[in-house]
């Protein structure tokens, strides 16, 4: 009976960490980043930009560093998860791990086994297929791990578009005045 219950605290613990990091990752990091920053578009988004050519073929540290703040929302809930399942937590890393390399493999012209997509699809769990339509509109498909997390990711896009809009159009003016005086 404790073997079953070790079982089920680490399939909740996988869980948790990958739907919690995923959340973390979309919503406080690369969504913000794609309305305010450059970095992660630059990188991961350009023209003929891959995971396997930037990470693997040229060792850019800056794609590591990307990747290191995609990551970093997975890691911060690693000492409480630890505390429910030791063997979870690994295993989600390692399974979280998995999946960011698995869902660049659409550059090599991947395709995930119908059976393994019907699954994919099942779980919501995002495939290459469908991380290469992100690649392919910066502003479609969000959710690295969950894809139902892409109608508030691009809903949380939108409104964060508008306070950038808001605060440009504000300093702009600001700009005026000071020019003008």
């Amino acid at each position: 009976m404790e073997v079953i219950l070790e079982f089920i605290k680490a399939i909740a613990t996988i869980f948790l960490l990958l739907l919690i990091g995923d959340f973390f990752s979309t919503f406080f990091y690369h969504v913000p980043e794609h309305v305010f920053g450059k970095f992660h578009t630059i990188v991961h988004h350009g023209k003929n930009r891959s995971f396997l050519h930037y990470a693997v073929l040229t060792r850019n540290p800056l794609v590591l560093l990307d990747g290191i703040l995609g990551a970093v929302p997975y890691f911060i809930f690693t000492p409480w998860l630890w505390q429910l399942s030791a063997v979870g937590t690994v295993m989600g890393l390692l399974l979280g791990e998995f999946h960011v390399v698995w869902r660049h493999v659409s550059i090599l012209k991947w395709q995930t086994p119908q059976p393994v997509r019907v699954f994919c699809d099942f779980l919501f769990i995002t495939t290459p297929e469908r991380h290469w339509l992100h690649h392919q509109n910066a502003f479609a498909a969000y959710g690295d791990i969950f894809s139902f997390f892409d109608y508030p990711a691009q809903k949380w896009l939108t409104s964060l578009r508008m306070v950038r809009r808001f605060f440009n159009s504000k300093y702009k003016q600001l700009h005026q005045v000071k020019t003008v005086q």
